[in-house]
């Protein structure tokens, strides 16, 4: 009787414990949840859940406006409180007779609430259409495709340049409705002038045509991922090849690999951290662009080291180092694409800065009129420029904002499309008169077809030429299919998004290659570096294999490619000495490279670096392991330095 008596005192302490921790636990939960919930909706309007899970498993670093401070001060404290205040309850009654009775109500009301919050939410962010969509699968994109890879594409005997300019949250809606928008006063009366002057596909002079962003495809990195893909950005939560962020969709050829493939320097400028949601890693491994950024301006003292405002810095800044870019990009001799992204007009309510005037009662409006004054003196300054005659521009808008507030009345049966314009375009249009109905994805070929390459087919991935005849998917099956088909799971995306099992037992057997020996001078100015003996497949002929050294400086890399020569036992050597414009730098990186007359490259052997110490002439170099996780990007038989 004394040990039943005795197991119940025990059960019943173990379930006082077990409820002191629960209750708070649920209510810190629940309390966050709702904050959460209020505070994201609040931030971004149109927010989906395709936009969550991708930005659930892409880097947070870069983020700007503060949104982390912000979240951590409007929801994690409180929650915090709460949950401190219901400690403090139970601590206060822990010894009166209805201590149960708070415990368990207090758990199971925080329980409800936590519930009914998550519910509320996710049918705010289309979650049971995501969950529908994720669990159903469709083969409509892979059937739709035109792979990139299997195009013929003849560009012209002298190549175009190509000046991509994205507007972060840029609209044909803020344009009146005379031309096309859904304003009483046109807020962006430049832009509407180019793209009035110049090509918007809307078959109508005056008239403002856009692309209609579909899912996948309604934030930053998603926008530009479609654009320059032809894809929607669709990952899986549960997944982990996003998450790794060791590639970015290996398979696939965008513009960036089109273009690094026939000889052009790529450049991608912005204002904010371009590590941010994956931009620094797509735009690096599909074109091995330059990457000049907030990060870049304040190595480079453009800016000072403590300045930051909005995302990183204004879109004044970004459109000087833009500027000195293409300065830079003429000089150099061959064919280039800089890729421009404004950041000020983002939500909420977009940066007000030195040059924005007050000609209107909303501060978004003003901001908007802003950048559409500084899009156009750019314009303006680029007309002037020796290298116009022969570059194409594109301007569009990102996707539609996601500002909460700014569209409200906005009739709900108008479409809300991305302001589109090409300028100094190398194609005209089969039907001038038509007006075309496209989505951004249709950018892509389109992009290619205005720097005059003559597409086989007229489509790329899933976009259509609208030069052409040839119709979009949106004009082949409406709108409404199309957004529910790209919606859905497909095997065709999940394959795109990692290495097919050969390549990746390539990467494997060739990244596990050691390295015999490294040494070097950098004083005098020479490496030598040598391989352990490797097995080369007589069926697989390989091009070369090279030594890829290289600095990182602002966000760039300046490379040297070494030729190596074989050992006599099945490794390969290089020594070189050149190299004296790289002392200096703290650490000189090198990557041995085998390249296979397929066109296919992989890292062989580690990443190594070499350690410039000061007081030190001749050093043995430390080796960095590298998880070999993504195949190198095809380079070209000769590479110039940069």
């Amino acid at each position: 009787m004394k040990e039943e008596k005795k197991e119940v005192k025990e059960m019943s302490r173990a379930g006082r414990i077990i409820l002191s921790i629960l209750f708070p636990v649920l209510l810190f939960a629940a309390v966050l949840a709702v904050l959460a919930a209020h505070w994201a909706l609040s931030q971004w309007g149109g927010l989906t859940m395709e936009e969550i899970v991708f930005e659930l498993t892409a880097p947070l670093e870069g983020t700007g406006n503060g949104m982390i401070e912000d979240f951590i001060l409007r929801c994690v404290v409180p929650a915090l409180a709460a949950c401190g205040c219901a400690i403090a309850v139970l601590v206060r009654f822990r010894r009166l007779s209805f201590y149960h009775h708070i415990a368990v109500f207090g758990a199971i009301g925080s329980l409800a609430v936590l519930v009914a919050a998550v519910v509320w939410f996710g049918s705010r962010v289309g979650l049971t259409e995501y969950v529908v969509n994720r669990s159903t699968t469709s083969d409509f994109i892979e059937k739709e495709y035109a792979d990139p890879k299997k195009t013929d594409l003849e560009f012209p005997s002298r190549k175009r340049n190509l000046i991509q300019i994205y507007l972060e949250s840029m609209e044909v809606t803020f344009t009146d409705k005379e031309h096309g928008g859904a304003f009483e006063k046109d807020v962006i009366p430049e832009l509407t002038g180019l793209a009035a002057e110049n090509e918007s596909f809307s078959g109508q002079k005056g008239i403002l045509n856009g692309g209609l962003s579909l899912p996948g495809t309604t934030w930053t990195i998603g926008a530009m991922f479609g654009m320059t893909s032809g894809l929607p950005l669709n990952v899986d939560i549960e997944r982990n090849s996003m998450s790794a962020m060791t590639s970015f969709f290996p398979q696939i050829r965008t513009m960036g690999d089109i273009l690094q493939d026939e000889g052009y320097r790529q450049m991608f400028v912005l204002g904010s951290d371009a590590t941010f949601g994956g931009r620094r890693l797509y735009f690096t491994e599909h074109g091995d662009f330059e990457i000049r950024d907030y990060v870049y301006a304040k190595e480079q003292g453009i800016i000072p080291e403590d300045y930051k405002v909005w995302w990183g810095m204004e879109d004044e800044i970004t459109f000087q180092m833009a500027r000195d870019a293409l300065t830079e990009l003429a000089e150099d001799g061959r064919p280039f694409n800089l890729t421009l992204l404004t950041v000020d007009t983002h939500f909420t309510d977009g940066y007000i800065c030195r040059l924005c005037g007050d000609e209107y009662d909303e501060q978004y409006s003003n901001v908007f009129a802003c950048s559409s004054r500084q899009v156009s003196e750019f314009i303006d300054w680029v007309k002037e420029q020796d290298f116009y005659e022969n570059t194409t521009i594109m301007l569009t808008g990102d996707h539609p904002t996601m500002d909460a507030d700014y569209c409200k009345s906005v009739p709900d049966d108008y479409s809300r499309r991305t302001y589109t314009c090409y300028i100094n375009s190398a194609a005209e249009r089969s039907e001038p008169d038509t007006s075309r109905e496209f989505s951004t994805f249709d950018n892509f070929p389109t992009t290619l077809a205005a720097m005059g390459v003559k597409i086989e087919g007229d489509r790329l991935g899933l976009g259509t030429n609208l030069f052409s005849k040839e119709k979009t998917l949106l004009e082949t099956y409406g709108a409404d299919k199309v957004r529910s088909e790209v919606s859905k799971k497909t095997d065709f995306i999940e394959k795109m998004e990692q290495l097919d099992p050969v390549t990746q037992a390539k990467v494997e057997k060739y990244g596990s290659v050691r390295i015999r020996s490294e040494t070097y001078d950098l004083t005098h100015g020479w490496i030598s570096v040598s391989t352990d003996p490797f097995d080369l497949p007589p069926d697989e002929p390989y091009k070369y294999i090279r030594l890829k050294i290289w600095v990182e400086r602002g966000g760039q890399m300046i490379r040297r490619w070494i030729q190596t020569k074989p050992l006599g036992d099945g490794g390969y050597y290089t020594t070189f000495d050149p190299l004296k414009d790289l002392d200096g730098y703290p650490e000189i990186k090198y990557q041995f490279v085998i390249k296979f007359k397929d066109g296919a490259s992989y890292n062989l052997g580690p990443e190594g670096v070499f350690r410039n110490l000061p007081g030190h002439t001749f050093l043995e170099s430390v080796l960095e392991e590298n998880d070999n996780q993504h195949i190198a990007t095809a380079e070209d038989d000769e590479l110039p330095d940069e």
